[in-house]
């Protein structure tokens, strides 16, 4: 069955003036306008294109690459405003539309929202909703500690930011795992630190398995030391150590007390370390 709002894998059918038709494996047809076919194009060739509705509402294909798949969240840009709604560039030649029921805030033109993209199942339209809360955490959050997901940084927050997992629940990753400034918009790869009795779920920057962080940062202190080349001291700023080794203040003096224990660095009286 062809889905409206999704990437198909269909096969060439045949051919007409208009482009090429595509059906599934239950004969359901679909047209991909000529302007997405080419010479190399052949009767059975399989290919893959995203299916949407036209201005005519009728279901069409494309090879073009919209920003968001329905199911999906992003932040798209507002191209133009009607008595319909909003329209939202998501990179395909029809504009997506916000209904006015789907605004949280009255949208303008040149504003960049964070929307869900969605089915419309009584018209068949793709669509996109700003009311994005409704579609977060309607299933439990069956994540194990250390699995790897995808994070959609959505808010920053005085103790972190805000993001959505996999398209489907909030999470949180807080300033302390973070080094350097992530950027409302970004997509990362993060991981499940723990999952907390509402669904929402703590996130880590840090790969699972690797060496422990403080260690590690602990090497790399003294590889800077032994090239000459650290000037980080215990009254360096937050900012100029994230610049420097990726790492928060709090993990840097961690990592100095821990070398200092050992007695692998010296802490001078301008609190600058130095080899033994």
């Amino acid at each position: 069955m062809i889905k409206i709002g999704q990437y198909n894998e269909l096969q060439i059918s045949r051919f007409t003036d208009f482009g090429a038709y595509l059906c599934d494996d239950q004969a359901q047809e679909v047209l991909l306008p000529g302007k997405y076919c080419d010479d190399t194009m052949v009767i059975g060739d399989s290919i893959n294109v995203f299916v949407y509705t036209d201005s005519e509402d009728r279901p069409v294909a494309t090879t073009e690459v919209p920003f968001a798949t329905v199911g999906e969240f992003a932040f798209l840009e507002v191209v133009a405003v009607n008595h319909v709604g909003a329209f939202l560039d998501w990179g395909l030649a029809k504009n997506l539309l916000v209904p006015y029921s789907e605004q949280k805030v009255k949208m303008h033109a040149g504003g960049v929202y964070l929307v869900y993209v969605y089915l419309d199942h009584a018209s068949q339209r793709v669509a996109a909703s700003a009311r994005v809360e409704r579609f977060l955490g309607n299933v439990p959050a069956d994540y194990s500690r250390g699995q790897a997901v995808s994070a959609l940084v959505y808010a920053r927050t005085p103790i972190g930011y805000q993001v959505i997992i996999n398209n489907l629940h909030r999470g949180m990753i807080y300033e302390n795992e973070t080094y350097n400034q992530l950027e409302i918009g970004q997509t990362i790869q993060a991981y499940v630190k723990n999952v907390c009795d509402d669904d929402k779920v703590d996130l880590t920057l840090t790969t699972p398995g690797t060496i422990n962080r403080v260690t590690a940062l602990g090497e790399e202190i003294m590889r800077m030391l032994e090239n000459g080349s650290l000037t980080l001291t215990d009254k360096s700023s937050p900012e100029e150590i994230a610049r420097v080794l990726q790492c928060s203040k709090k993990d840097f003096k961690k990592a100095v007390g821990a070398l200092y224990r050992e007695r692998k660095v010296l802490i001078g009286a301008d609190g600058h370390l130095q080899l033994p």
